[in-house]
């Protein structure tokens, strides 16, 4: 198990175990629990300091280029060991540019992701040229006299033959040590890879790789074998010398055997791929992404401003409103902080801009937690109960809000870092983490911090504020008014989306360029219009904002049309002193595969909280979630259609991450409901639910608003290319607030009396459910 599993296997043991040292009453156990606490905290430090040196920054923030390479299969299948090979020869001619760390590695069956940080936005074309060539594969034959003529040229007595050339053969040797052979190899190849049909590694007494040639390649073979009987063939591939073994036979008939003393079973089989030449055709970039340095920097500097102010505000909130126990709640939230950091630190998480906003939002949900929690404190203290009692009483209500809250959260989590890739995926991954983080931080470590005032006596007695005091709307009743709204938004937005058409959606899911000019001179949209007349693209979707004093120009265009509008802009306004600062290319392939991914995620995720909320409530429950969640989505994707904004690859993280939100909110007014149900309260079932809605009316306002914070920080603050992002979430949050309230619980109702006539039947239902034994007694 690697480290970072481990790290999270034994986050989740401390949850558990933790909660029950927690709960149990005794100074060992808390001191124990203290203990275990303290350890996770200083083992988390210790793995971010110093952060410099510890934490990964993506592309988006250092700067760099990344391609995405798709292996076209021509006459041989793309198998696992080609896809390797490819991925060495692209490695080979990535090192070509040097520069920093540079990330090879393959995607799914035929892709290679290839990331080359620091690249010089003049080197663009070059890095393009170099991964997309195809690989030569030469056989030539090396002198017979080679070992006497290296030295004799060496020694400055000779020459280089004029048919020949110097290469350098580099081989594996015992252990890690290897060795290196010069060798004279015919200047122009004596046989060609396209003529090699098939190799394979196989094992005979010896390791050994077997080749087979077409007939043309077979004759030539032959001749040549004949020709030069023990003599030895260079086997080059883009120009590297991959094997020097000698012709032991004068006929070979289309098949050949390569073998010899250094090779073992790792290099029979490199050799084998390297014959097969995975490169042999050429190779189709199918995304393409550079981000400069200066962009990057400035992006992420906003972005720790925005955080940093978010987490102030944040802070300063909590103390106001809950006091003294909200100042517990925010030590809670800075450790959650440290374990998260620490955590994504010992994944080797590469930090990007949508993981910094995976981050920035874990700080609005973590204080969810202490929220539900000390609004059932504030009930429980309203009942008379002494303060220990009513910590304890809350604590115990509230887990099962918490935990439903937070496995539904974690579905749609886990289900984008199953299918999505990149940026969005490190979302995912700071998401979950940051979820398991709070679970932590809110039940164990503000609980025993709380716990140790109370039964040492330093504190005797809690205030908080309470702007929200329990109404007693009818919410219920206004369903009906609700529901027209939320239609009439959302024929507003499909209206939108349809009229709009193609223009709803960015480069990532239709395909095309998208470059980004910055300049310190004041350059309007029409200027830029004007200069890309001739290349006609009267069409391409012109933006112009503004950050750090520098002015951004972005033109999204057709695929390969980019290079031409740079060169149009700059030639058309020399004064303007333009710098590519970003540049995207995505083929339609690659986006129409983003799109069915998204629909998929979205459509797995949907059914994954339908069976949880089904099993732990009703199905009553799980379609008005579901439909609430459903609402919320197209409410967010019209009003951001209405805005004229775009849909992106990072829109999809916010997509789920607002599914997620809603399901979250809507579960804390299903458990409430549930608890009323299960208790055998008086009154109908319609007023039981209101009175759970105004119950839970407090925590529901209060969590948005203190989720928002952060999210309003990096809308304001955190630079144009997180705003759409932010502005999505915003959106999400508002809405998953009203449907939690007005949607959800109708919905429940509506469908419970369609499906049964009678709304007594849901409070049966989940009566039996919460309490068995008792329901099966009453039978």
């Amino acid at each position: 198990m690697t480290p970072a599993l481990t790290f999270v296997a034994g986050l989740v043991l401390l949850i558990l175990f933790g909660w029950y040292f927690a709960t149990e009453h005794g100074s060992k156990k808390r001191m124990l629990a203290t203990v275990l606490m303290l350890m996770l905290v200083a083992f988390s430090v210790a793995t971010i300091y110093p952060p410099k040196k510890k934490i990964a920054l993506g592309l988006d923030i250092q700067g760099g280029t990344s391609f995405l390479i798709r292996l076209v299969p021509g006459d041989k299948e793309i198998t696992r060991a080609t896809l390797d090979q490819a991925v060495e020869v692209i490695r080979k001619r990535v090192d070509y540019f040097g520069g920093g760390e540079p990330v090879i590695s393959p995607v799914g069956n035929d892709r290679i992701l290839v990331q080359i940080p620091g690249l010089d936005t003049a080197k663009i074309q070059e890095a393009r040229e170099q991964l997309s060539r195809v690989a030569k594969l030469e056989f030539a034959l090396v002198h017979p006299q080679n070992a006497d003529l290296i030295r004799k040229i060496e020694a400055g007595e000779g020459i280089i033959p004029p048919d020949y050339r110097l290469v350098v053969y580099k081989f594996p040797g015992q252990g890690e040590q290897g060795g290196e052979e010069k060798l004279l190899v015919h200047k122009r190849p004596d046989l060609t890879g396209d003529q090699i049909t098939h190799a394979f590694a196989a094992f005979q007494n010896d390791w050994q790789v077997s080749l087979e040639m077409n007939p043309d390649g077979a004759k030539k073979f032959d001749q040549l074998a004949a020709e030069h009987f023990q003599e030895r063939f260079a086997i080059l591939l883009d120009a590297a010398v991959q094997s020097a073994p000698s012709i032991n036979a004068k006929y070979f008939g289309g098949r050949a055997q390569i073998s010899g003393g250094r090779m073992g079973e790792q290099e029979a089989r490199n050799l084998a791929s390297v014959l097969e030449n995975p490169l042999q055709t050429p190779v189709s970039i199918e995304e393409e992404r550079s981000v400069s340095p200066t962009l990057g920097m400035d992006s992420i500097r906003a972005s720790v401003i925005a955080g940093l102010i978010g987490l102030a505000i944040t802070l300063l909130c909590v103390v106001i409103y809950y006091r003294f126990v909200g100042l517990i709640a925010n030590l809670a939230l800075l450790v959650n902080i440290v374990l998260l950091m620490g955590a994504l630190t010992m994944f080797h998480f590469v930090l990007t801009l949508p993981g910094i906003a995976g981050i920035i939002l874990t700080v609005g949900i973590a204080v969810d937690a202490s929220v539900l929690i000390y609004e059932r404190l504030r009930e429980e203290l309203a009942l008379g109960k002494s303060l220990k009692v009513a910590l304890q009483a809350a604590y115990d209500k509230a887990f099962s809000s918490i935990f439903d809250a937070n496995v539904t959260t974690l579905i749609t989590a886990a289900i984008l870092f199953w299918m999505a890739s990149g940026p969005i995926k490190g979302f995912a991954i700071s998401l979950t983490l940051g979820i398991l983080a709070s679970l932590f931080t809110a039940l164990i470590v503000g609980r025993s911090l709380l716990s140790w005032f109370i039964d040492t006596g330093r504190v005797k007695k809690v205030t908080m504020l309470h702007l929200i005091s329990s109404q007693h709307v009818n919410f219920l009743g206004k369903g009906p008014i609700a529901v027209a709204l939320s239609v009439a938004l959302i024929l507003a937005g499909a209206t939108a989306f349809v009229i709009r058409g193609d223009r709803n959606f960015g480069v990532d899911f239709k395909g095309g360029d998208l470059l980004t000019l910055s300049s310190t001179q004041a350059v309007s949209v029409h200027d830029v219009r004007e200069a890309i007349k001739p290349l006609h693209l009267d069409d391409a979707p012109i933006q112009q904002s503004e950050q750090g004093g520098r002015n951004y120009i972005t033109v999204r265009s057709p695929i390969n049309t980019s290079e031409s509008i740079q060169q149009q802009v700059t030639q058309a306004l020399p004064n303007a002193g333009f710098t590519v600062e970003r540049s995207e290319r995505v083929g339609a392939l690659v986006g129409g595969e983003l799109a069915k991914t998204s629909l998929w995620a979205l459509g797995i995720g949907i059914l994954g909280i339908l069976i949880y909320v089904t099993l732990r409530f009703e199905l009553s429950f799980a379609v008005g979630a579901i439909v609430a969640l459903l609402h919320d989505v197209l409410i967010t994707v019209g009003v951001f259609s209405l805005l004229g904004r775009e849909l992106t690859l990072t829109m999809v993280g916010a997509v789920l991450t607002i599914a997620g939100y809603s399901i979250n909110d809507t579960i804390v007014v299903y458990d409430r409901i549930r608890e009323g149900f299960a208790s055998g309260r008086k009154g109908s079932a319609e007023q039981i639910m209101n009175e759970s809605i105004n119950q839970t009316l407090s925590r529901t306002l209060l969590t948005s608003g203190v989720t928002l914070i952060p999210i309003l920080c990096l809308f304001f603050f955190g630079g144009s290319v997180l705003r759409d992002f932010a502005l999505a979430i915003i959106i999400g949050v508002v809405v998953g607030t009203y449907s939690s309230i007005f949607i959800a619980s109708p919905i429940v109702l509506w469908w419970t009396k369609l499906r049964s006539g009678s709304a007594s039947a849901l409070r049966r239902e989940v009566r039996e459910k919460s309490n068995p034994s008792t329901a099966t007694a009453a039978r």
